[in-house]
């Protein structure tokens, strides 16, 4: 388990902050880490931290144990349980009604909150010569629209009327327990989708959901060089809006990459491995493949290369992604072992074994075990 933060520095206030710095350096950081709005990926473990260091500092008491005994009250219990059961923050006194409006786009006096579609996530794969050279991509899919019978309302007619549960409001009051501590918190109402109405009657067609499924064509270009993971936004391609009222979400496009039969990718480099044999290790030759870029690559392999040297062929490889110019293809050599040979060939093979012997080698290691015995 990982040591806690001294609770001033979580808040970043000096030890002798007053009541005063301590709210508004806990609010500060409160809004920045809050789950319900904060991007961060931390920001719940974030939240909780500045919680409980803002609930031990604002209590006097809790305050002067804690300079005293640090994060251990007395007798060693750790600090987070001292003084019995958890701590009870109302964040939207400290915070204001207003953060909690604006979470859910209220802006204070509105009605609800003009709410948006979700994302939607495809991959789409593409060959290696596609991302040397860039794309353009053409392709049928079937995406969610909004029912044309209910104006994506899910309701017949697009009849609807105000939620009981949250009197239009969209949002209801909770309190819920977030670790130790308490909160009262407002979250979108689960009646009405935080809409704030309901449907008098579902739409038969869509059956209350407000979509219906269209074939769509795209059309997106992909960027030479692109790596796999790279995403591309068609925005208002994504779901309709809860009861059509919003925007629609956006559609990510994921690029995803064929593997190729003998190259591998490291960025914009090209890594490939060529099993040769003995004989074009020992005299040279050059081998040529055809190249992702639709021209041939020559591989000039020198004269007594050895297994495991590596060749690199500058600027033959793919685009960089971010800049200009291209990477490089980088050749291992590896000895090709085959699993058998005909009669003629270990003869010759035979023929060759004193030849090609590592002599020096053989006899240096004979006389060092002669001179061991000895």
């Amino acid at each position: 388990m990982s040591e806690k933060r001294d609770y001033y520095e979580v808040l970043g206030v000096e030890k002798q902050a007053t009541s005063a710095e301590l709210k508004n350096a806990f609010r500060s950081l409160a809004r920045k880490y809050h789950p319900d709005r904060s991007e961060e990926e931390n920001a719940e473990d974030m939240f909780k931290e500045i919680q409980e260091a803002y609930a031990v500092l604002s209590d006097d008491e809790k305050r002067s144990q804690y300079d005293r005994f640090g994060h251990n009250g007395p007798g060693g219990s750790p600090f987070g349980g001292f003084g019995g059961g958890g701590f009870n923050i109302n964040l939207e006194d400290i915070l204001g009604g207003d953060f909690f409006s604006n979470i859910f786009g209220g802006g204070g006096g509105s009605r609800r909150s003009r709410r948006r579609g979700s994302d939607i996530r495809m991959i789409h794969t593409v060959d290696m010569f596609k991302i040397y050279a860039g794309s353009t991509e053409e392709v049928e899919v079937e995406l969610p629209v909004a029912c044309t019978h209910c104006d994506g309302t899910g309701a017949k007619d697009g009849e609807t009327s105000e939620c009981g549960d949250c009197s239009g409001q969209g949002r209801v009051r909770m309190r819920q327990q977030v670790g130790p501590f308490v909160q009262d918190v407002v979250r979108e109402c689960p009646t009405c989708g935080g809409s704030g109405s309901t449907a008098v009657e579902s739409c038969s067609h869509c059956r209350g959901n407000g979509k219906d499924i269209k074939s769509t064509t795209l059309r997106f270009n992909v960027p030479a060089g692109a790596e796999a993971g790279t995403r591309l936004r068609m925005r208002g391609k994504g779901e309709p809006a809860p009861q059509g009222k919003g925007e629609n979400g956006d559609l990510f496009i994921e690029i995803d990459i064929e593997p190729h039969p003998w190259f591998e990718r490291s960025s914009a480099d090209l890594i490939m491995s060529l099993p040769l044999g003995y004989a074009d290790l020992v005299l040279g030759t050059t081998v040529t493949i055809q190249h992702v870029d639709g021209k041939e690559l020559n591989i000039k392999v020198p004269a007594y290369s050895n297994s495991g040297d590596t060749l690199e062929i500058r600027k033959r490889g793919l685009p960089h992604s971010r800049g200009s110019g291209r990477g490089d293809v980088v050749v291992l050599l590896k000895l090709h072992m085959p699993k058998k040979v005909d009669k003629k060939s270990k003869k010759a093979l035979q023929d060759l074994k004193s030849a090609l012997a590592p002599k020096d080698i053989l006899e240096r290691i004979k006389d060092d075990a002669k001179d061991r015995r000895n």
